[in-house]
């Protein structure tokens, strides 16, 4: 099939290479004409692990194309996604302006070729509920006709940072919001070779799909934000996080997914999205009270490492000297946006703690936030020369083995906070470590005058 792709950001890029994975012609729009410059020469905008390789094979085979050119992609294109930036107001609310923007030229367009094919328009941002409606009218403003040469569709992604790729290629299902029996037979017929192992696809109305986005995600960091509660409790009580997560894990109503007790979520997804779902439940007058609760768990348990640091050291961190291991919100990426790694960041240097920081893949995406307060080391042992103490807050895979021995050479005293609960806590007394984590036998109680 022949498909245009509107925005060339995480969502866009990674669906634009899938797509012509599959043997589609993709024409990617954007209008950064520097990122279309480099993304033609094969660029890569973003970390995404597999993402790189499939971009050049589709550019060499010449399935994949980029383009500043909006009614480029229109002329050469059946199914146009808008795949743009949806960032929140001030009030939490998502800014629709690009996506409603590029809907009116694309309804300005279909209004001057009356003779053109039909197209479908499809909406892959995250977007509130009635979107589809806005941007059917904004395209029947400028001439399209709905029906006849026009069809909007909802079809939100459920992409992980990290594993996008595999997700996009092997979906555990695909929700298509739509009204339109015609334009549901080609988008059914589009995604029909990505389920070949029998994953549904779901066809229901645009609203529906629309929700369902929202509350999958909400429902995801609901977990998190739970399981986090429950670890603070089990430091109270002596219990271990990790042994009650095996515990109700098992339970196949339950799962075991989202279960891990750290330094909360962040990323371009979660955070937004709870946000932009208890707004819309608040125009509507109905009070989510379960998704407030869910942001304000997140915001405290982002502090759980830095009050772990301050009752350890009694509150008196001027001077001292922390190496942070990991700045992503989380492993195999390289963005940092709403990075609970930052917020620890940010904390400690509210108490004039001097730091270190390396992550595989975010050191430039971090400097471009964090600036130059603080210093960015060439690997994760020389973060560690002449600290006080470690941080880790990403999970990533070379983290988890590290040699113990080279770390206590380095370190001016064995002290390690684990936001992401990595080591064996008998194993870190046994190497003779002070070892602090989340929710487990030996981590440090939120002290009264810290929570504040």
């Amino acid at each position: 099939m022949k498909i245009g792709i509107v925005g060339t950001g995480y969502v866009g890029l990674v669906s634009g290479v899938c797509f012509a994975e599959m043997g589609n012609d993709v024409w990617c729009v954007d209008v950064n004409d520097a990122k279309v410059a480099d993304l033609r020469r094969g660029h890569m905008p973003i970390y995404e692990p597999d993402l790189e390789v499939l971009l050049h094979r589709n550019l060499r085979e010449r399935r994949l194309r980029f383009t500043t050119s909006l009614n480029e992609a229109l002329e050469n294109s059946e199914i146009i996604f808008l795949a743009l930036p949806t960032p929140p107001n001030a009030d939490g609310e998502a800014d629709l302006s690009y996506v409603l923007e590029v809907a009116a030229d694309i309804g300005i367009w279909l209004g001057a070729h009356p003779e053109a094919v039909y197209r479908i328009v499809v909406n892959k941002s995250t977007v509130p509920v009635g979107t589809a409606d806005q941007v059917q009218a904004v395209l029947a403003e400028q001439g399209a006709r709905p029906g006849v040469n026009f069809d909007v569709v909802s079809n939100p992604e459920f992409l992980r940072e990290g594993a996008a790729v595999d997700d996009f290629m092997k979906p555990e299902r695909i929700v298509l919001g739509t009204s339109s029996p015609r334009a549901g037979d080609i988008m059914k017929r589009l995604y029909e070779p990505f389920v070949r192992q029998g994953n549904p696809i779901l066809i229901m109305d645009e609203r529906s799909a629309e929700v369902t986005k929202y509350a999958a995600n909400a429902f995801l960091a609901a977990r998190i934000s739970f399981m986090n509660e429950v670890a603070n409790l089990c430091d109270r009580v002596g219990a271990n996080v990790d042994k009650v997560r095996i515990g109700v894990g098992s339970d196949r109503r339950i799962g075991r997914h989202f279960l891990y007790a750290g330094i909360g979520f962040g990323g371009s997804c979660f955070p937004k999205d709870v946000q932009a779902l208890l707004r819309t439940a608040r125009r509507e007058g109905y009070d989510f009270k379960i998704l407030q609760a869910v942001l304000e768990v997140n915001k405290k348990q982002r502090m759980r490492l830095v009050h772990q640091v301050r009752s350890h050291f009694g509150g008196n961190l001027r001077g001292k000297r922390a190496a942070v291991w990991g700045l992503a919100f989380k492993a195999n990426t390289d963005d940092v946006r709403e990075s609970p790694a930052h917020a620890v960041i940010r904390g400690l240097l509210e108490s004039e703690v001097q730091v270190t920081a390396f992550d595989p893949e975010a050191m430039t995406t971090s400097q471009a936030v964090l600036g130059e307060s603080i210093t960015y080391a060439k690997n994760a042992y020389e973060a560690l020369s002449g600290v006080d103490m470690l941080l880790i807050c990403t999970e990533w895979p070379e983290f988890r083995r590290p040699d113990f021995q080279r770390i206590r050479g380095l370190m001016r005293q064995p002290l390690i906070f684990d936001g992401r609960n990595l080591y064996n806590t008998q194993r870190m007394e046994e190497r003779g470590f002070e070892y602090y984590s989340i929710g487990r036998p030996g981590s440090i109680r939120d002290e009264p005058f810290l929570t504040q």
